[in-house]
């Protein structure tokens, strides 16, 4: 074989897997059948041409040169069908045109008018003497191409995101693979003879084409990708090229090229699938030789995925010791994790450990220092050989107290968050190579998974404050009113205990006192209590209450403030409402937030509406509905998507907060709240809780994006 002619094999090879793929192809039916269709008219071509340098003799010099034109006349209207099908513009006047003017120009091909001779040409052994026709065919060939790449330049212009990403990956395809192959022109128009080298190019643009648009990568990876492996390609094909013809011509005192190529496409392919094969035999091994290795391979793996969801510590960090301890055979471990405002290190879950008296490391001791500075697995056996280190003497004699053969560190952002201890195995092995490197990674996993449950905590911790601040805000806003209705009725009763020595013996006064007295202080106990409940920490419990109840206490606490400002409450609860799974104080917090709210808005002489309902959602369950709506000024419908968001408010003194934890509250009771407002009219807000939940619904983001609540 002509190694000139190796360029266009390996091109029509090329052709053949990817048209191959393509057509196979179920999704984008249409467009895959252009590419196919493209792809084999380049195929016939390339192919056309090796064999046409191999020809034995102008006979079939002349058969070859007529295959691959047949494919070549068919190539420009093939790709402007692809192109158009790509993007989805196709102009059925035009595409009938050029395959008319194809049928065409392949009837001259039989002809002598388009090729009239085939004759010796640099590296061919036959090439085309063009005929009085072939000169029509070129400029129709450039003519449709630079047509199909107007194209895509134009829908480039205007495209964004991966459909601009793919239209550079076909233009840039088509550009480089084009180039390459039109220097085969140059030759049959005698311009410069140079060896079909560019086919080559064509090869690389149609794997642009495969991997960019039919896998849909990026540019920048195909051509990342496609130069390493020809760097690969180069360097393995070099040598072993060198070595197989220096065994030739010692061995056999000649060279031949069929297999020199032979066996350069065998070390290709031995190199491209041994990586492919590599893993699955590595597992299948691992499965049958060494069961037990690749059995804690694989449940540690698993771990290491589940532990990023957990976001409880002390669950984090006593499954992190169980899973270890279990799959990899270690009788005792222990965690330690960073405790800042202690200075050190707390022993936070164990196995098998003798806890000592003060279960804490501070961060100056000799193993916590060690493991900080250097960041690394150590283990204690390794250390013992240079045990004449002063420093290394104060890590072993520490890991021995610990009952420690390997110390893990646990980094987090550059900084010591924890440490893993485990003890020897039971089957007495050492650690291994794989060992460390499956506990490292594991070690960086657990790190991260530490510290987002530390700032879950932390973000729940936060939410407890803020909450608390919230209701003693609102106690401050309802003792001053308080204070005012107490005082009242302990005026009216000093004014009767003085008179009371005078008028003793007046029957219908003493009737009076006793029902006036005994009915203000009922008032101002069910005041004080009120105000206590809602005062006093309690932990979150959820109950079956009546919500009518539990409104009619709200309403109660904030009745000193409607009378200042003389709103009338209408109160309109629906009876034989069912009970309702709340936590009480919590529901109360809402209740008054929004009421607070409300009398604020309203102005003097106003009315606030309390109504309770009950409703079935489509496809959910039953709910109860709390429906607060005031007279008020209302909220500007720009601003009413953004009312719950923390920290929005507009009123000069506000939190921004009120709102914000109400909705969370609402939402942590699998409810939620949905608001109507018209300027200057008034606004209603609609409190929707279900009938029943097991518990208390958690978000992970308190104080994120809420998005408003519908119906």
């Amino acid at each position: 074989m002509n190694p000139l002619s190796i360029s266009a094999f390996f091109t029509a090879i090329t052709c053949l897997i990817l048209g191959g793929i393509v057509l196979f192809r179920k999704k984008e039916e249409d467009v895959s059948r252009s590419y196919g269709l493209f792809v084999i008219g380049v195929f016939i071509w390339i192919f056309g041409i090796g064999m046409e340098i191999e020809a034995p003799n102008k006979s079939w010099g002349f058969f070859w040169n007529q295959w691959l034109y047949s494919g070549a006349i068919f190539i420009p209207t093939f790709f402007l069908q692809f192109v158009q099908s790509y993007l989805g513009k196709k102009k059925r006047n035009l595409l009938t045109s050029c395959y008319i003017i194809s049928t065409i120009l392949l009837i001259f091909n039989f002809t002598p008018f388009f090729v009239k001779d085939v004759i010796p040409k640099g590296s061919f052994n036959y090439a085309s003497v063009p005929g009085i026709v072939f000169p029509f065919f070129v400029l129709y060939f450039f003519g449709a191409l630079i047509y199909s790449f107007f194209l895509i330049i134009k829908e480039l212009r205007n495209s964004v995101g991966m459909k601009r990403n793919e239209l550079k990956s076909v233009l840039l395809g088509s550009v480089i693979g084009f180039s390459g192959g039109s220097t085969n022109y140059l030759l049959v128009f005698d311009v410069i003879r140079i060896p079909p080298v560019g086919n080559y190019f064509l090869a690389f643009g149609l794997f642009i084409h495969f991997y960019a648009i039919i896998r849909h990568r990026d540019i920048n990876i195909v051509l990342t990708k496609g130069a390493t492996y020809g760097l690969m390609t180069l360097l393995l094909l070099i040598p072993s090229g060198t070595l197989v013809i220096l065994g030739q011509k010692h061995l056999f005192k000649e060279i031949t090229y069929v297999s020199f190529t032979f066996i350069l496409l065998i070390l290709l392919l031995v190199a491209v699938f041994f990586q492919k094969v590599k893993p699955q035999a590595e597992r299948t091994v691992e499965r049958f030789l060494f069961k037990d290795r690749y059995d804690y391979r694989e449940t540690l793996a698993v771990f290491s995925k589940a532990i990023v969801s957990i976001l409880d510590l002390r669950s984090l960090s006593k499954r992190g010791i169980e899973t270890i301890t279990q799959t990899m055979g270690v009788e005792k471990a222990s965690l330690f994790l960073l405790n800042e405002e202690k200075g050190g290190y707390d022993l936070y879950e164990s196995k098998n450990i003798k806890i000592p008296a003060v279960p804490i490391l501070p961060k100056r001791d000799p193993l916590p220092h060690y493991l900080e500075k250097f960041g690394e697995i150590i283990i204690r056996e390794e250390l013992a050989k240079g045990a004449n280190i002063p420093e290394l003497e104060g890590v072993i004699h520490q890991m021995s107290s610990l009952e420690a053969e390997v110390s893990i560190p646990l980094v987090s952002k550059g900084h010591l968050v924890g440490i893993i201890n485990l003890s020897y195995k039971f089957n007495k092995d050492i650690y291994s190579h794989e060992d460390i490197e499956l506990l490292s990674t594991l070690a960086n996993q657990m790190a991260v998974a530490i510290e987002n449950a530390r700032l879950y905590e932390d973000l729940k911790r936060s939410k407890s404050y803020i909450r608390r601040a919230d209701r003693l805000a609102s106690l401050g806003t309802l003792s001053a009113g308080l204070a005012h209705e107490i005082r009242n009725p302990l005026v009216a009763i000093k004014t009767f205990t003085q008179l009371l020595p005078e008028r003793l013996n007046d029957e219908e006064f003493l009737n009076y006192f006793t029902n006036i007295a005994s009915g203000e202080v009922d008032r101002i106990s069910l005041l004080i209590n009120e105000l206590l409940n809602f005062a006093r920490p309690y932990e979150p419990k959820l109950g079956y209450e009546d919500i009518n109840t539990v409104l009619d206490g709200i309403v109660l606490l904030v009745s000193t403030e409607t009378k200042r400002k003389q709103i009338n409450i209408i109160q309109n609860y629906s009876a034989h409402l069912p009970p309702v799974q709340i936590d009480r104080e919590q529901i109360k917090q809402v209740f008054l937030n929004i009421l607070l709210n409300a009398i604020e808005a309203t102005p003097e002489n106003g009315t606030i509406a309390v109504k309770t309902s009950s409703f079935t959602k489509p496809g959910g369950g039953p709910y109860i509905q709390i429906e607060f709506t005031d007279t008020g000024c209302g909220i500007p419908p720009e601003k009413l998507e953004e009312i719950f968001n923390p920290f929005f408010t507009t009123k000069s003194g506000g939190s921004g907060l009120g709102l914000s934890i109400s909705h969370q509250i609402v939402e942590d009771h699998k409810g939620y709240i949905h608001v109507e407002s018209r300027l200057n009219k008034g606004s209603s807000f609609f409190i929707n809780l279900p009938l029943t939940q097991e518990s208390p619904k958690r978000r992970r983001d308190d104080f994120g994006n809420h998005p408003h609540p519908s119906l």
